[in-house]
């Protein structure tokens, strides 16, 4: 039998198998023989549970597939269990509560992500994926998809073609599983938000060699902020085929749309005329009642696996991506009166957005040898095609004057939308090769080196100035990790950066590629057969031409680049601290200078601690958990001498969850138990206030 405290990580067809050899004969009534066979044939798993907080290896990093501890630089894990505990719905939800990571909502449907000092650009699906070529992300992208998300943290060119420093997001879909199963979930909450979730996967065929899995979520609110209501509705449908014992084929496709009434294009102004703070409801809006957006986005993918024999492995996966944007804004701008509240004006605005992308990927891994020692090598070569086409239509009674915020209810009449026109259509093309090997030096010490040579050109118009540039480069890559202890790793990892960028100057002109340095040293380590990983992190980045937005011009905003240097410190723990304890805990300190050694970024909170954890309790069917997010201070100073501020703050949220029986449980998640007002970002010159107090109801089944 296996010991009681081991965990199993195991298929539902190798399990099964599992208990057929081992355990099949040792019934009450079989002989003494089979079950002196049975003991002989015991097998023990050893690895993390797939229900806990952390992840047993990760390919996020380096193609290779090594353990958390083996991996030279900074990875968290955000597991299926932590997101379903908390409700972690969305990806902005989700990534608030991740290590060192800052999620900038700076418009209720419009979202930056930054990382050790500067902006998360990459997302990537199952490794594949490229940066965000034209910036941020539109709407509020669901979760429900994907068994877990890894965030590579410091410069990961190896995987995602340039050398970002901040992170790399990558979104691990759900597959289909060989033994049916099944999940739905009913959700309730505050603002009258009913969500369902289902899943539901197994073979299509008697023998096994055809799976699929489909997932489907449906959302709908209103919410906290006046004339603001939206819907989303997801689903993936995936299907993996054994074309041969050794050929592996996966079609998969999502599609996701939401549609928002009172979207925000822009938000609060956050100061007045004489410089001092403004201090609005919660609630306030500056959204029309006739604003109203809809994002539609698809993907598509088609993946391709060999074993081709000698433990090595081909992968081929081609992806398309397609984005849509539908929507009639209200841009407010101006500064207020203190007494008064007069001094903002009206900008609307007709804004459609289609944006497609295609990727390819193909890579080779396997093992070789050298010196009597076995090594691991991964090489292959990407490429991805995006075009942007894009219009605004400029309506009728720009810079007529509005209420006061505090008065104002909304109310302008939806104008024609033909004052003026104006748009972009341009392509984006980027090639890379790569190639890593994990060289096994000694028992204990293992080195890791690579490169990535990346061609990026783009060509086209934005709102009548050209966007054509062409820049390539290579990035080398070299890790090095040393065990002081069989479960104690001290790692060192140093990348070049190079990222070309889409941001344009106040006189139109497309910002040259971001480039500099990234140096990391850390110590990591994993404990109760990796259940659970810690880790310590010290890095070092400095960058030269980093975008950063320099002021808005009408309601474009234009950048200019600026040199920092970034530094800090990183300390995480996550999965079963005890018996029935789950955790995930991350501390930040964070430092970030101009050439000058004066602060830079100063909107960019310099501190931060996420801490969550459950706990299982012993003697009822209960489990209960607590989150807490702190930030310190931030603030932004503005041209006219304004110096916006948002002090340090502390969010705090309960969960509890009571298991009916096996397959039904019920779950009850408070968020912002304090109801603390804060502003969701300083990243622009305007912001809103994130939400109040608020409480869900789930009620969970599973087979």
């Amino acid at each position: 039998m296996l010991p009681p405290n081991t965990s199993l990580r195991l298929t539902p067809f190798a399990l099964a198998a599992t208990l057929l050899c081992g355990v099949a004969h040792a019934g009450p009534d079989a002989p003494e023989e089979a079950a002196a066979e049975t003991k002989m044939q015991t097998v023990v798993v050893e690895g993390a549970a797939e229900n806990g907080y952390t992840a047993p290896a990760s390919n996020s990093s380096t193609r290779l597939n090594l353990s958390l501890r083996e991996t030279p630089q900074a990875v968290s894990v955000v597991t299926r269990a932590f997101m379903d505990d908390f409700r972690l719905d969305s990806v902005n939800d989700m990534l608030t509560n991740t290590a060192g990571v800052t999620v900038e909502r700076i418009e209720t449907d419009r979202t930056y992500y930054t990382a050790r000092g500067f902006d998360i650009t990459n997302f990537q699906y199952d490794g594949i994926g490229i940066p965000f070529v034209y910036g941020n992300v539109y709407g509020n992208l669901d979760t429900s998809l994907y068994e877990r998300i890894d965030i590579v943290r410091g410069a990961n060119g190896l995987m995602s073609g340039v050398g970002n420093p901040s992170a790399t997001v990558n979104f691990i879909r759900k597959r289909p599983t060989q033994a049916l199963q099944a999940s739905a979930a009913l959700t309730y909450g505050t603002w009258s938000k009913k969500r369902f979730d289902g899943d539901v996967s197994g073979s299509l065929n008697e023998a096994g060699t055809i799976r699929g899995r489909l997932v489907a979520a449906y959302e709908d609110s209103d919410s906290y902020l006046d004339r603001y209501s939206n819907d989303r509705k997801v689903i993936y449908g995936v299907i993996e085929a054994d074309l041969t014992p050794d050929t592996l084929l996966t079609v998969g496709h999502t599609a996701q749309i939401g549609n928002v009434n009172g979207a925000l294009w822009g938000a609060l102004p956050l100061y007045y005329t004489d410089l001092t703070p403004t201090n609005y409801d919660v609630g306030t809006s500056t959204a029309t009642d006739w604003a109203h957006t809809r994002n539609e986005y698809q993907q598509t993918f088609v993946e391709l696996k060999q074993r081709l024999g000698a433990g090595w492995t081909a992968q081929a996966t081609l992806s398309r991506n397609t984005f849509k944007t539908r929507g009639k804004m209200f841009y407010v701008y101006g500064t207020p009166d203190r007494t008064t509240g007069l001094g903002l004006y009206a900008y609307p605005s007709r804004y459609d957005a289609d944006n497609k992308q295609t990727l390819f990927d193909a890579s080779v891994n396997g093992k070789f040898n050298l010196a009597g020692r076995e090594h691991e090598l991964s090489f292959g070569a990407n490429w991805s095609k995006s075009t942007l086409d894009d219009i605004s239509y400029y309506g009728q009674g720009i810079g007529t004057p509005l209420p006061a915020l505090e008065t104002w209810g909304g109310a302008f009449p939806e104008p024609a939308f033909d004052a003026s026109v104006d748009g972009s259509a341009y392509t984006d093309k980027r090639k890379s090769i790569f190639g890593v090997a994990r060289f096994n030096v000694a028992d204990q010490l293992k080195l890791i080196t690579g490169f990535t040579t990346t061609k990026a050109d783009s060509d086209g118009l934005s709102y009548g100035v050209a966007k054509s540039r062409s820049a390539t480069k290579t990035t080398p890559y070299l890790g090095l990790t040393y065990d002081i202890l069989p479960n104690v790793t001290a790692y060192g990892s140093y990348s070049e950066i190079f990222s070309p960028q889409s941001e344009t100057d106040i006189a139109g002109n497309t910002l040259a590629p971001m480039e500099g340095k990234n140096a990391e040293l850390g110590i990591k380590s994993d404990w109760f057969n990796r259940r659970l990983n810690t880790s310590a992190a010290l890095f070092r980045t400095k960058q030269t031409n980093i975008a950063e937005q320099a002021g808005i011009a009408g309601t474009k905003a234009y950048y200019r680049g600026i040199d920092a240097e970034s530094k800090g410190v990183e300390l995480e723990a996550s999965g079963e601290l005890a018996k029935g304890l789950q955790t995930s805990a991350n501390f930040t300190v964070l430092s970030i200078e101009d050439p000058a050694g004066a602060a830079a970024r100063t909107y960019l909170p310099r501190r931060t601690l996420r801490l969550s954890a459950t706990y299982r309790l012993p003697t009822l069917p209960l489990t209960v958990g607590v989150g807490a997010k702190w930030q310190d201070d931030i603030h932004r100073n503005e041209a006219d001498g304004a110096a916006i501020r948002q002090s340090a703050y502390t969010v705090l949220g309960l969960m509890a969850r009571y298991d009916i029986n096996r397959q039904l449980s019920l779950a009850v998640n408070v968020n912002n138990v304090t109801d603390k007002k804060y502003l969701t970002s300083l990243y622009w010159s305007q912001s809103y206030y994130a939400a109040p107090r608020n409480a869900s109801v789930t009620l969970n089944w599973k087979y």
